[in-house]
C-alpha cells in the first residue's frame, strides 16, 4: 500500500510541473566552470526536479545578462561583484545558489617580481568587468596600475604587450602555464591569501521573475546543487560530460586544461573555515565586498545581504 501511495504521489508530482520550463545561461561558453549543471541535465535531476531545463550559453552579439533582460533565460551565473554592480544599476538580483567559497583572482607577472613592486604596470583585465577587486586593491596599494583591457585569451601576457595581468586560478592561469609560464610565490598574487577573499560564481534570477517562480527556483537550486555533489564524487566521469558541451559548441580548448579547471573550481566551493563545500553565501562576504567597492567609488550605495539572497 505504501509503495502504491508514494507512485501515485510521484506521478503527481511529475504531472504537476512536466511544463515547468526554465532557460539557464552561464555567463559564458562551456566549460568545466560550469559543470554542475550539465551534470544535473545529464543525470536527469532537473527532471526529477520537474523542471524541463535548457541550457543555452551566450554568444558574441548576446551576452547572459542581455538574455536575462529580454526575459529569453531565467537564471544565470555570475560573480558577486557583478551582480552588485548590475544591482547598483537598477536592475534588482537574486542569488539562489552559491558555489563559489572562496576567490579565484590572481595576478601573474612576466618579470618574476612580486606585483606588488611593479607600480604603473600596464595589467590586462577583462573587457567583460568583474575585476572590481583587483582595481580596489590596486588602489589602497598606491599601485598606479596601467588597465589594458583585453577579451579572452593570454596574448598579450605571452607577448610582453603587458607587464602583468589578472587571471583566474581555474582558467587563464593554466593556460598560462600551458603557454611556458612558471609561477613562483614571487610573481604570482592570489588575492585570497591577502585579505580579499570574497565569494565568486553564484545562480541569480532577476527578482521579478524570482517572486512570480520562488517554488521553481528553489527546486532548480536543489538540482543544481546535487549535480555538483556529484561532480565532486565522479570527477572523471562529470569530465566527460564537460567535454561533449565543449565539443559540441566547438571550443578552443583541451581536455587537460579542463581537467584542472574542474579541479580548482571543486577546490574553490569548499570553505576555508568549515572545510565544507556550503552552498550557500555569506553574509560577512557581502558585506567586505559592498565595503571595498563603495570605498573606490564602484557603487553608489551598499548593497546588503538581505537584499541580494532569495528568501
Amino acid at each position: 500500500m505504501r509503495k502504491t501511495v508514494t507512485y501515485l504521489l510521484l506521478l503527481f508530482y511529475t504531472a504537476t510541473y512536466a511544463q515547468d520550463k526554465l532557460v539557464f545561461t552561464p555567463q559564458w561558453s562551456a566549460q568545466a566552470q560550469f559543470a554542475g549543471y550539465y551534470v544535473a541535465q545529464e543525470k536527469g535531476f532537473y527532471k526529477q526536479a520537474g523542471i524541463d531545463v535548457e541550457i543555452v550559453h551566450p554568444s558574441v552579439t548576446q551576452s547572459a545578462m542581455s538574455r536575462i533582460r529580454n526575459n529569453e533565460s531565467h537564471a544565470t551565473t555570475l560573480q558577486l561583484v557583478q551582480a552588485m554592480d548590475i544591482i547598483d544599476n537598477g536592475i534588482p538580483l537574486v542569488n539562489i545558489l552559491q558555489t563559489s567559497m572562496n576567490n579565484a583572482l590572481v595576478i601573474a607577472s612576466r618579470r618574476n617580481k612580486n606585483p606588488l613592486t611593479q607600480k604603473g604596470a600596464k595589467v590586462g583585465i577583462w573587457n567583460a568587468g568583474f575585476g572590481q577587486i583587483a582595481i580596489c586593491m590596486s588602489i589602497k596599494e598606491g599601485l598606479d596600475y596601467q588597465w589594458i583591457p583585453y577579451a579572452s585569451n593570454i596574448n598579450l601576457f605571452v607577448s610582453g604587450a603587458i607587464d602583468a595581468t589578472l587571471a583566474m586560478s581555474y582558467n587563464e592561469y593554466y593556460q598560462l602555464v600551458q603557454a611556458g609560464f612558471i609561477p613562483t610565490k614571487n610573481n604570482v598574487y592570489r588575492f585570497c591569501d591577502h585579505g580579499y577573499n570574497v565569494q565568486e560564481d553564484g545562480v541569480y534570477m532577476s527578482r521579478d521573475y524570482y517572486m512570480k517562480h520562488r517554488e521553481q527556483a528553489h527546486r532548480f537550486a536543489a538540482a543544481s546543487r546535487k549535480g555538483w555533489e556529484w561532480a565532486a564524487a565522479h570527477p572523471e566521469e562529470t569530465l566527460d560530460i564537460v567535454m561533449r558541451y565543449v565539443q559540441k559548441d566547438h571550443i578552443a580548448t583541451n581536455r587537460v586544461l579542463q581537467q584542472l579547471m574542474l579541479t580548482d573550481i571543486l577546490r574553490l566551493q569548499v570553505d576555508r573555515e568549515s572545510k565544507k563545500r556550503e552552498f550557500r553565501l555569506r553574509p560577512d562576504m557581502v558585506k567586505q565586498a559592498s565595503r571595498l567597492m563603495m570605498e573606490h567609488m564602484m557603487l553608489g550605495r551598499e548593497i546588503t545581504y538581505q537584499e541580494i539572497i532569495a528568501k
